[in-house]
């Protein structure tokens, strides 16, 4: 979603004072200070206003003058605004706006037949990624395509179920919920880093971003949420039929998604084996992260 950034302009000051002008009382200096020979009347209290002038100085000599003001603010605003200039190139460098828009690139039609592809992908028949002048499409135009609308919006969900069932068990405080959000994003990160480096020990020359690793990893979620529901609402068999039907599904998925990035580019190598090992690894451990989890909601089962 593309934001409109408004930008406010300050306007021209306003002529009329807001303050009697005094400044033909005391001529000199600015702000209406006398000068250091000035006389001033007796009985009469300094103009004095702690931390602008230096102790002891006659008349109050103020310790920085104008010109100085002006370059110290000129100076200043340079380096903000270089500052400003080396931030947003080190952003781009590490993350592209224009590559991050495309994984959020859905529509309504999109989501809900990526979300069915997940709960029942064994029917599908073409998994490959389409592309248009070497360019993949957007995922609203390529069901196969990775998107992160969906484990987001997937991860946000499971943090409210967590939300709910520490609620059944009167155990809700934000530090129980934010220690288990973080554990979740804690995990996910796990995950994405061993697959990441596994890709690099088995040398895979493959066009898998992190991007792309994310969003595959953050489809569990989907199910996950379901296998939570089961847990908080029924009962612990049907608890478990629905972690291990998701844990099968979103393997399978895996398996035929990361088959075509992962086996594809390592064949050429002599390392096919590896490639095929590290696919089923990585589509059997999201056996283990639903469970892990998950496990505590089937202690708050409905009876």
């Amino acid at each position: 979603m593309d934001h409109n950034i408004q930008q406010r302009q300050r306007g021209p000051a306003p002529d009329s004072q807001l303050f009697e002008d005094t400044s033909t009382q005391q001529q000199g200096y600015p702000g209406g200070y006398a000068h250091p020979g000035a006389q001033q009347p007796q009985g009469a209290p300094g103009n004095f206003v702690p931390g602008n002038f230096v102790p002891g100085a006659p008349g109050g000599i103020n310790m920085l003058n104008e010109p100085m003001a002006n370059m110290a603010f000129q100076y200043g605003t340079s380096l903000a605004g270089q500052g400003k200039e080396m931030l947003e190139k080190n952003m781009d460098k590490y993350i592209s706006a224009s590559a991050l828009k495309y994984y959020f690139a859905v529509d309504t039609s999109y989501v809900g037949r990526k979300i069915g592809l997940l709960l029942w992908p064994f029917t599908h028949k073409d998994w490959s990624i389409q592309y248009q002048q070497n360019v993949p499409v957007a995922p609203r135009f390529d069901l196969n395509a990775p998107d992160l609308y969906i484990p987001i919006m997937a991860f946000v969900t499971f943090i409210l179920l967590n939300g709910l069932a520490l609620g059944m068990a009167d155990k809700f405080t934000p530090e129980e919920l934010g220690i288990r959000a973080s554990s979740a994003l804690v995990w996910l990160t796990i995950e994405v880093v061993i697959i990441l480096f596994s890709l690099y020990l088995v040398n895979a020359k493959t066009d898998l971003k992190t991007f792309d690793i994310i969003a595959y990893s953050g489809y569990k979620y989907v199910g996950m949420n379901l296998v939570m529901a089961s847990g908080l609402f029924f009962n612990p068999t049907f608890y478990t039929v629905t972690l291990l039907y998701t844990s099968l599904t979103i393997g399978y998925f895996l398996l035929k998604t990361l088959r075509l990035k992962i086996l594809s580019s390592t064949d050429n190598y002599g390392s096919g084996s590896t490639g095929m090992y590290l696919t089923f690894i990585v589509a059997i451990a999201q056996s283990f992260f639903l469970f892990w989890l998950t496990k505590d909601a089937s202690h708050f089962f409905s009876t």
